[in-house]
């Protein structure tokens, strides 16, 4: 599966946090949300606003510049307020001058956000041509590497490249669904030889805007072969 050979490549592109970020061990998720005591990652999909999301991280579909857009990446900014805006241009001056590449991931702080902490991806373009799933794979690997890396137990996503980049709802879910499993897959097998060794994470939550959206994700879920109501 595409999203498989991204996720199996996350230690390869693993990069240092950017410099405007406090990491710090968050709240106890217990606080938040259910915890998972059987060592499992929990998979949901909800129909809401990923704004008011009460999780450790939550993900923005940004755009290469950082410097905010439409959508999911300019609901985020006016919610955070201008200090988000402000911490991105650091991260620019400072760490991307040319831009943050597709497929990576870059973390601030979540400023008026419930969450603690931003952790922005940009997606591939299917209109520019970028029609890698690897790629796409990759916004979602490198975005729970990055959360894991903040000390972060929840995480929300919005469905990165869905809607104006092009790419088609149920493959995004697919991909990101996927790539979660994986994820947890790596967490439930660290120890054995040839497994990722990812932790931390209890919670991601893909946080969708239409019920069309919603479905695609629910089925993507229900497809992967694990309930998460058991």
């Amino acid at each position: 599966m595409p999203g498989a050979r991204a996720g199996r490549r996350w230690r390869a592109c693993r990069a240092p946090l950017a410099g405007p970020v406090q990491a710090a061990r968050p709240a106890p998720l217990s606080a938040r949300h259910p915890s998972r005591h059987d060592g499992q990652v929990r998979i949901e999909a909800v129909q809401g606003d990923i704004t008011t999301q009460d999780v450790d991280v939550v993900v923005n579909a940004a755009n290469s510049s950082l410097l905010g857009g439409g959508g999911v990446d300019g609901a985020i900014h006016a919610a955070a307020g201008p200090d988000l805006l402000a911490a991105c241009r650091e991260v620019r001056r400072t760490r991307y001058p040319d831009g943050l590449p597709p497929g990576d991931a870059v973390a601030t702080d979540g400023f008026r956000l419930p969450a603690r902490w931003v952790v922005h991806t940009v997606g591939p373009n299917l209109h520019a041509g970028q029609d890698d799933p690897t790629v796409l794979a990759s916004c979602f690997a490198r975005s729970l590497e990055v959360a894991v890396e903040l000390g972060a137990r929840s995480i929300a996503f919005p469905a990165v490249s869905a809607g104006v980049y092009g790419w088609d709802v149920a493959e995004v879910a697919r991909i990101g669904v996927g790539v979660a499993r994986l994820w947890e897959d790596g967490v439930e097998n660290g120890g054995r030889e040839g497994h990722p060794e990812p932790h931390g994470i209890e919670l991601v939550r893909f946080v969708l805007f239409s019920p069309a959206a919603l479905d695609a994700f629910e089925h993507a879920i229900a497809a992967s072969g694990r309930s998460d109501d058991e």
